[in-house]
């Protein structure tokens, strides 16, 4: 089956990938905000999350209705206020609100202004059994004649249907609800709310809409209930998905959605060049920084672009990365912001860091084998350290106290650089600094 070609946007050329991130809306039903007693992103957090996330190059924001609370009502008039400042050094941005098929919602979102309209209603059995509680005609009834009016009395805003939990949705129930929407909307949405879905599924879900809605453009929303939200993305991308929704760092309902810059940086590993036009890589990791702070966390492990991911613990690696860091680190991570390498001391430090971080950090006139007895006593007092101790004070210690060793004079303003083979330089050449891996 085949459909008229709908409407069309003519406002924007979307690009090969158009992330719409969700960070204030998904990202706000995260749990980590409880976590760390914060419960909310307050006004000047949203300002800062939104003017990062137009200078990265992110041309669509979805945001809660307007009807949710007063707050959100008057966040935004904020937002949009970044946005417009932003317009004429970055171009235009979309608002997009994140309304039920519901007229008070609808007519909320209208009255703020916001570009466009993401409509979504349950589809699933679960969801017409313990949610909304309507059967599919009346889905279908309801949603389309609203949208008509929408379309009717508002026809520059953005449109977007979704049936939610559509990967639990029977195929030919989906069916019969977009059948009579897909005309009226510029996306149909595919979200996969409880994170059932599978790589396979994923590819067969869109391959299956294409053919049938060949003239929509289709989004991806995928949670990450079984760690599959960022591999689910990307074969939904490779199937010919345009717009995917994420959040910086992943956050979201339950164990969250696909994370922005995981994405992208995993487009750029396997050269989709074409998928990244207009997004500011660099920045990926000051904007996975700054999304951190405001949940009074560090950018998580699992998040690909991080410092974690170019962090050495093992006396192997760390060898192995003071001679060539490619040896231990795979991926471009430069290129997304992350321009540093960190080694943490501790006991299963060898002798080589230990060496490396006495003799090129700290200045101490050591040689290999006085490092390598150094090593031996570390490794027996560090198991005791106390909470007001680091192993690198614990070893400082152990170098002036216990071997008597002498340090270096080093010129002031160099006197916390970090610098490779000082003692070889030529005094005169001693302001020439060569940069190292950060260790602590």
């Amino acid at each position: 089956m085949t459909l008229d070609r709908p409407f069309q946007f003519s406002r924007y050329r979307a690009r090969p990938l158009e992330i719409i991130d969700t960070t204030l809306r998904e990202g706000s039903q995260s749990s980590l905000l409880h976590d760390h007693y914060k419960y909310f992103f307050n006004q000047q957090d949203k300002v800062e999350i939104v003017r990062a996330l137009i200078i990265y190059g992110v041309k669509f924001i979805e945001l809660f209705a307007p009807i949710v609370s007063a707050q959100e009502r008057e966040d935004v008039e904020a937002i949009k206020a970044v946005r417009d400042e932003l317009i004429t050094q970055k171009g235009y941005t979309f608002l997009l609100a994140h309304v039920r098929c519901h007229p008070a919602d609808v007519e909320s979102a209208i009255e703020a202004g916001f570009d466009g309209l993401n409509f979504y209603i349950g589809t699933s059995r679960f969801a017409r059994d313990a949610s909304h509680g309507k059967e599919l005609d009346e889905i279908i009834r309801g949603a389309r004649t609203l949208i008509e009016q929408v379309r009717r009395d508002y026809p520059h805003l953005i449109l977007r249907f979704s049936g939610e939990d559509a990967f639990r949705t029977r195929p030919e129930h989906l069916f019969r609800v977009y059948d009579e929407i897909a005309p009226l909307v510029h996306r149909l949405g595919t979200p996969d709310t409880v994170g059932v879905a599978t790589p396979a599924t994923v590819v067969r879900q869109v391959a299956m809409l294409r053919q049938r809605y060949p003239y929509v453009d289709l989004e991806g929303h995928f949670h990450d209930d079984r760690g599959f939200a960022l591999i689910n993305a990307l074969e939904a991308v490779r199937a010919g998905m345009r717009y995917i929704d994420t959040t910086i760092l992943g956050i979201g309902e339950r164990s969250g959605i696909t994370s922005m810059t995981a994405l992208l940086f995993n487009l750029f590993v396997d050269r989709e060049y074409d998928k990244l036009e207009g997004y500011n890589l660099r920045g990926s990791y000051p904007i996975n920084v700054l999304l951190a702070s405001k949940l009074n966390k560090l950018v998580q492990s699992k998040e690909p672009v991080s410092l974690t991911n170019r962090t050495h613990t093992s006396g192997v690696h760390q060898k192995a990365v003071l001679n060539d860091h490619d040896t231990y680190e795979a991926h471009p991570l430069d290129q997304f912001g992350v321009t540093e390498s960190e080694i943490l001391l501790g006991p299963l430090s060898g002798w080589n860091v230990i060496y490396y971080f006495l003799k090129e950090i700290k200045y101490f006139r050591i040689d290999e084998e006085t490092a390598k007895e150094i090593t031996r006593v570390f490794k027996q007092r560090v198991y005791n350290i106390r909470p007001d101790e680091s192993p690198g004070q614990i070893l400082v210690d152990i170098a002036e106290k216990e071997f008597k060793l002498s340090r270096l004079e080093i010129p002031e303003p160099y006197r916390d650089a970090v610098t490779q083979r000082l003692d070889a330089i030529r005094p005169e050449e001693r302001g020439e600094m060569f940069n190292g891996p950060h260790i602590r």
